[in-house]
């Protein structure tokens, strides 16, 4: 699990088919202290490492397989091509962007690259399916960066790229027609923090009471609502996907208060 948090731009180095599809891609990370079998996302995909180089070759190798290849572009890899990566989150580091499982979802398509001050606008197409989980100011992961959705229209939707991330990404080589893999943040439909006081929280049907300071991560696809007991006094909600029904009622209710 990352964090959409780039900390390095490798390079594909070898390539080879026999079944599945073997990578050798060249890295500045220390390999010496990623461990065969540990995870690292490559562009947004999350793969095992199976093989590693040394602390003055540094390079680490994966493998594809044909699922793999049917849900991201990794199929049109060439040797050369420069891909992000980002090490596994731990306990306790810091959670600069938004959680990315590294499960990716699609493909969607660069369609219109604007210059906005310092900043580019990118407009991106999203397969159908996938369209209506992205909302505007929510997040989504494209090519394993974690971004704000500024505007959505239908199936295309726009996201400002910073001078800082065209430089230390792969984002300041996309053009107008290239695939991207999205990760849209719908792992939690919902992120609440209660402030103070207690709430209710149920969830197929079981009830949890939560006190100050409490996380709640509200899986998604799952009956759940949060029932306040009227002595909490803030609700920080942070919603990824799709507002549900219980949702909007919740928000009335704080509006209310």
């Amino acid at each position: 699990m990352c964090t959409g948090i780039v900390s390095d731009v490798g390079q594909v180095r070898h390539i080879e088919q026999r079944g599945d599809t073997h990578l050798v891609i060249a890295t500045h990370y220390d390999v010496s202290t990623v461990e065969i079998g540990a995870s690292i996302a490559c562009s947004g995909v999350c793969l095992t490492v199976v093989d590693k180089g040394t602390a003055t070759d540094r390079w680490f190798a994966v493998t594809a397989s044909g699922e793999t290849l049917s849900k991201t572009t990794l199929a049109g890899w060439k040797v050369g091509d420069p891909v992000n990566l980002e090490r596994p989150l731990k306990v306790g580091d810091e959670l600069g962007g938004h959680i990315v499982t590294g499960h990716i979802d699609g493909g969607a398509e660069l369609k219109m690259v604007v210059p906005e001050g310092e900043s580019i606008r990118m407009v991106f197409e999203a397969p159908a399916n996938l369209a209506p989980f992205i909302a505007p100011k929510g997040s989504v992961a494209l090519d394993g960066i974690s971004l704000t959705v500024n505007e959505v229209d239908g199936v295309r939707f726009g996201v400002n790229i910073i001078p800082h991330t065209q430089q230390v990404t792969t984002f300041g080589r996309l053009t107008p027609g290239m695939k991207v893999f999205p990760h849209v943040h719908d792992d939690f439909d919902q992120i609440a923090t209660i402030v103070s006081g207690t709430a209710i929280y149920w969830v197929n049907g079981v009830a949890n009471e939560v006190g100050p300071g409490s996380l709640i991560l509200i899986p998604a696809g799952q009956p759940h609502y949060i029932e306040p007991t009227g002595t909490e006094k803030v609700l920080n909600l942070d919603v990824f996907g799709p507002p549900r029904k219980d949702l909007i009622h919740l928000l009335e209710w704080m509006k209310s208060r």
